[in-house]
């Protein structure tokens, strides 16, 4: 029996940090969005308000409780914006168990391609044309390089970011390619021996297939630009290709589980990490970052602290929001097709595979996701060790003088609807 529902004790299931985001939106957005220091854009505001609102009472609350104390959980709906530091986790965890089973079972290398500053304004005068080229040219490089040099055909999974340490706006594109790939001619599986490259082939031939489809868009009239003529647009060309194209490369790794982990964690990831946020006070808000100019004595980045007013904060963290609809992760070579790769060449045999399309139609698994994060079960009653039942869930209608109680019979698919008066 259930203890009465007249006095439970009830817990909160948020497993705060010690700062949230949305705190300091709460504090400061509504009156910073009435004269902002940079204009908003409609995406901007959906993912404040998704931020704000994100594991609160706003979104829907399931309630659990404990079949022998009678304790009573909350577990708070989330926003699954792409934007959102809390939701990102959870997306991480999913895309990475997802696609280490979808590699080729050999090494694979984090690369990461960075454009020059300069270009930045052409970039966000744009509105992804230029990030679309990045992804292309990243890829076709490496394509182009392996099908050259091993006649090979390489898997690629590229991830956007626009940001650095600071919040700064640069742009970069992080990438898993495949030490190795499908031979062209004979189509078997084959490594890459060694981990050597020409660093100075690559970045010529990144610098110029980004600079041929940037000159196409121009003669084509589809860039945004504030150039007089196209002779003075070959002169900032030349300018920019006079700058440094960075192409980082990692060592190979050998097992595509702890290539996806590392890359995913690092990579997939929300702009700014709660766990960096070091004050909320006032108006100023402070984050973590590492300074990559400067190592201390073990050759690791020192660790500063950033601290500023919300003024300047939210245009910063702003500008990074995606665009709406705009693919922040993309595949390429024989990852752009992985019904074309050969079962046994992937890292997973075809019974784990069939396995994970059974876990892909089910619901997804959000105790296993808690365990992972905190290293409880946020259903399991701490006293009791009992498993909980769930009882309701209540969502607040757009109606603030009603909220909405649904009583789930099935626990994956059916909801039943009962409007109470709140």
């Amino acid at each position: 029996m259930l203890a009465s529902p007249s006095c439970p004790k009830v817990s909160s299931l948020n497993y705060e940090k010690k700062f949230r985001l949305a705190d300091f939106f709460d504090m400061h957005w509504d009156e910073y969005k009435q004269s902002p220091s940079e204009p908003i854009k409609p995406e901007q505001y959906k993912a404040v308000n998704a931020i704000r609102v994100c594991r609160t009472e706003a979104l829907g609350v399931d309630y659990y409780a404990c079949p022998e104390c009678g304790e009573v959980t909350k577990v708070y709906h989330s926003c699954k914006n792409r934007f959102c530091p809390r939701c990102s986790w959870q997306d991480t965890l999913n895309w990475a168990d997802l696609m280490k089973s979808r590699m080729m079972a050999i090494p694979h290398r984090h690369v990461v391609m960075t454009l020059p500053h300069q270009l930045n304004h052409l970039i966000k005068e744009n509105n992804g044309l230029l990030l679309s080229i990045l992804f292309r040219s990243a890829a076709d490089t490496f394509k182009l390089w392996m099908k050259e040099k091993y006649n090979i055909k390489p898997g690629i999974i590229s991830v956007l970011h626009t940001f650095g340490e600071m919040k700064q706006f640069h742009v970069h594109v992080h990438m898993i390619v495949s030490w190795g790939g499908v031979h062209i001619h004979t189509n078997e599986l084959q490594s890459i021996k060694g981990e050597f490259v020409n660093y100075d082939e690559l970045k010529d031939s990144f610098k110029r297939k980004f600079k041929e489809q940037l000159i196409d868009l121009f003669d084509k009239n589809s860039l945004s630009h504030n150039f007089s003529s196209k002779a003075e647009f070959l002169q900032f060309i030349d300018r920019i290709n006079q700058k440094k194209w960075i192409i980082h490369l990692e060592p190979p790794m050998n097992i595509p589980t702890q290539v996806i982990r590392y890359i995913g964690r690092y990579s997939k990831r929300a702009c700014l990490s709660e766990y960096k946020i070091t004050s909320i006070k006032g108006e100023t808000i402070s984050f973590s970052y590492k300074d990559n100019k400067n190592k201390d004595i073990y050759n690791k980045p020192i660790v500063r602290q950033l601290e500023l007013n919300y003024r300047e904060f939210f245009p910063l963290l702003l500008q990074h929001v995606p665009l709406p609809y705009f693919r922040l992760v993309r595949y390429y070579g024989v990852y752009s097709n992985r019904t074309s790769i050969p079962k046994e060449y992937l890292f997973d045999n075809q019974q784990q595979e069939e396995q994970l399309q059974q876990q892909e139609s089910e619901p997804e698994n959000w105790e296993d996701l808690q365990v992972e994060k905190t290293g409880e079960n946020p259903l399991i009653c701490k006293q009791c060790q009992t498993r909980m039942i769930y009882l309701h869930t209540k969502i607040i209608s757009r109606d603030k003088l009603k909220s909405l109680t649904f009583k789930r019979f099935n626990m994956i698919n059916s909801k039943a609807r009962n409007p109470q008066v709140a």
